[in-house]
């Protein structure tokens, strides 16, 4: 029976993995007894599937996540983590998350990092833990707080990781050794696809006093790109500070004057500098002369050697009012390495999924026509048959054509198909049969967009319009779904990106 200290949770977890579902289970049984526990499993997938899932984090006073080796890479789990993060910031600090490890000892990756790292874990190591858990889970709805917290017993945890078994391959795969497909690939993967473009990065990268935009739908390999310019750039002798705008609160992205404090705040940060921004703060100047002095005259000034500011989703900026003070600054930062050579010591490396010369009203102000743009497009017919071979050839000549008929050359796509195959989960007659099913090999990923496009009528309005007329009247809602990786176009006509989109939003978006 609930009491009235009853609190409302939220479990987030990956569906049909061990023991992540197991698990899960025992903690929702055991939590319901005295909490308003939701779980995901009954309900069907469509658009009152994302309403629900929106409105339990919102209403959710805590997040559960199970976190394993399948997990981490669950583009819901990383969604629902994701939710909850921004709306604690606008909800007075709820939900609060709580992150259990499942004999996981692995650091978490990038965007998980940012969210997790700076709170505390808990850790399961095997089912006779589990009730150990559910007393350290009980403990924290009440107030106290989860085993591992300091960075100490953080990092003797990771210091014991073990490296993770992927399933058996087929023996065609042999003696390949496979990548799970999730998340930004290593500089050294096998099976990281170089195309044109990366060259020409990492050699401009090298260089003093350069600009560089990486621009391209969701899942393009962008993020991957980017790691493999800051390793680069770090090779040769520059310092590299990463800014990932996902991070930056409502609060900022709605307050000008916030928003340069906390953006020269945080360079300072990555820089391991002395925060003097107060200092420059008290000038009576506009927000983007005080960030232009800080950086000039401080920053670049006292570090002394070459640095790269890189700065991923810098989209989140585009609906701001000051999008074009931030982005004209950057711009003149540019500009000024022909008059000032402290300029010069800085490089600047932007990532956007969204257009950006459709929301710069003067591109005199913009930073993303300047220098080298990269835009990142899907993989050819060419470059699917090499990632095959790279993965053992677990699709025949014929099957490879049927994959590329359903997915194009979505990177992501691919790379998750040729996975599952070649790490015998099923056999390419199983994974067409079954693509947009709820269980099916690409099920996680529908459910990911879908979740996405809930409360966002226009763009749901704009993807029915596409599927079924091939045409999205407003541009500006085109440019958010292409950024979103979900459409394509082709002159004048607009289509799904692949047609697997095609077949599963068909079914499940209503006009």
């Amino acid at each position: 029976m609930l009491n009235s200290q009853a609190k409302r949770i939220f479990i987030s977890y990956k569906r049909n993995a061990s023991p992540d579902e197991p698990v899960a289970l025992q903690v929702f049984q055991a939590l319901s007894q005295q909490h308003k526990v939701f779980i995901d499993q009954t309900m069907s997938v469509g658009t009152r599937w994302a309403e629900c899932i929106e409105a339990e984090i919102r209403q959710a006073d805590f997040l559960i996540t199970f976190l394993s080796a399948l997990s981490t890479s669950s583009e819901m789990v990383v969604a629902e983590i994701e939710t909850a993060h921004h709306l604690a910031k606008s909800q007075s600090g709820r939900p609060i998350i709580l992150p259990v490890r499942l004999a996981y000892q692995e650091p978490f990756l990038y965007p998980l990092s940012a969210y997790l790292n700076g709170i505390n874990w808990a850790f399961w190591k095997d089912a006779e833990d589990t009730p150990r858990l559910i007393a350290e889970l009980l403990q924290a709805v009440y107030g106290g707080a989860l085993a591992i917290s300091e960075e100490k017993s953080k990092a003797d945890l990771i210091q014991k990781s073990q490296p993770s078994l992927l399933p058996r391959p087929f023996p065609s795969a042999q003696p390949v050794s496979l990548e799970m497909p999730e998340g930004t690939m290593e500089s050294q993967s096998a099976f990281y696809v170089e195309r044109s473009s990366d060259a020409l990065t990492l050699e401009t990268i090298e260089r003093q006093g350069v600009t560089i935009t990486i621009k391209g739908p969701r899942q393009m390999g962008k993020s991957s790109l980017l790691i493999r310019t800051i390793n680069t750039a770090v090779n040769a002798g520059k310092r590299v500070a990463l800014l990932d705008f996902q991070l930056f609160d409502k609060a900022a992205l709605t307050n000008a004057d916030l928003f340069f404090r906390q953006f020269c705040t945080w360079l300072t940060d990555e820089l391991e500098m002395t925060d003097k921004v107060d200092e420059y703060w008290n000038m009576p100047l506009g927000n983007s002369q005080r960030c232009t002095r800080y950086v000039g005259r401080y920053l670049l000034k006292e570090f002394g050697n070459p640095i790269v500011l890189a700065m991923d989703e810098v989209e989140r900026v585009f609906d701001t009012d000051f999008r074009s003070d931030f982005f004209g600054m950057l711009r003149s930062w540019h500009n000024s390495r022909a008059t000032n050579p402290i300029w010069k010591q800085l490089d600047l490396a932007l990532v956007t999924s969204t257009e950006p010369y459709q929301l710069i009203d003067n591109l005199n102000q913009s930073p993303f026509n300047v220098g080298l743009v990269i835009d990142l497009e899907d993989f050819t017919a060419a470059q699917v048959a090499d990632l095959n071979r790279r993965h053992g050839s677990p699709f025949n000549a014929s099957e490879e054509k049927q994959l590329i008929a359903l997915l194009g050359g979505h990177p992501y796509l691919v790379r998750l198909a040729l996975y599952s195959v070649a790490s015998d989960r099923l056999y390419p007659t199983e994974l067409f049969a079954n693509a947009i099913a709820e269980d099916g090999p690409f099920g996680n990923h529908l459910r990911n967009h879908l979740f996405r496009l809930h409360n966002k009528q226009e763009l749901v309005q704009g993807m029915f319009q596409v599927i079924h007329q091939n045409t999205c009247e407003d541009e500006r809602i085109f440019f958010r779904l292409r950024g979103a990786g979900l459409v394509r176009r082709e002159g004048r006509v607009v289509f799904p990106r692949c047609q697997l989109y095609t077949d599963y939003f068909r079914e499940h978006l209503r006009g």
